[in-house]
């Protein structure tokens, strides 16, 4: 697991190399290592490599690392795959965020069903803005009403937008992400997250506002797919 402990710190120069170049904060941006299918080991190892920000997609997975992690200190774990009715209590009860929010119902499960113990959860809305039908988020259009309706949820805290732009339209939709973000802050002056870019593109995300960067091929190799939901 060596290899995971170099990758991740040539991420952390890169970043912060493009940070320099493009006149970033390097404070504002937060990487989120992509954890789905990797096995205990691999986040152990970025752990001890300085590591405190991790994202699965699948709400078992999450609460099976979460579980047997949960002596670590200061480990953040950020949901960021789809999510079904029947699996938000999983989430509610594990995540510190949850980036995929596109629909009130899943918000107003969330916001019954965090315990009252846990600090509130942070919310990021998804937003497709590719417009892509095989895809989650909501259109462009709905952002400030769900934004409107998820703030005033309990145990919730919107904190920004996320996306996942389609292969190819990269550039276009960052830059409109990018004023969507401004737009939000407009209404919401402490929404400023904005979690976008992956392995592939991310520097050109953090040239578009991202403040969250989705890296996991880059830290800790080529997916798996073994996994449980």
């Amino acid at each position: 697991m060596n290899n995971i402990a170099e990758q991740l710190g040539a991420a952390y120069q890169n970043i912060a190399e493009n940070c320099q170049q493009q006149g970033r904060d390097l404070s504002s941006i937060s990487l989120i290592a992509v954890s789905k299918t990797k096995p205990i080991a691999a986040i152990e190892a970025a752990y001890q490599a300085g590591q405190r920000q991790f994202g699965e997609n699948y709400p078992q997975e999450l609460v099976s690392k979460a579980t047997e992690l949960a002596s670590l200190a200061e480990l953040n774990w950020h949901f960021i795959g789809p999510l079904q009715s029947n699996k938000s209590k999983l989430v509610a009860e594990h995540a510190n965020w949850v980036h995929s929010i596109d629909r009130l119902k899943i918000a107003e499960r969330l916001a019954s069903q965090r315990p009252a113990a846990l600090a509130p959860l942070n919310i990021l809305l998804q937003v497709n803005i590719s417009d892509e039908t095989s895809k989650a988020g909501i259109n462009p259009t709905q952002m400030l009403q769900l934004a409107d309706a998820v703030s005033a949820l309990p145990q919730l805290t919107l904190k920004g937008l996320m996306a996942i732009p389609a292969p190819g339209d990269s550039e276009r939709a960052f830059a409109a992400m990018q004023q969507l973000s401004k737009n939000l802050q407009q209404h919401y002056p402490a929404a400023t997250e904005l979690s976008m870019g992956m392995s592939d593109d991310w520097p050109l995300a953090l040239k578009y506002g991202a403040t969250m960067l989705r890296l996991g091929t880059a830290i800790f190799g080529a997916r798996t797919y073994e996994r449980n939901e």
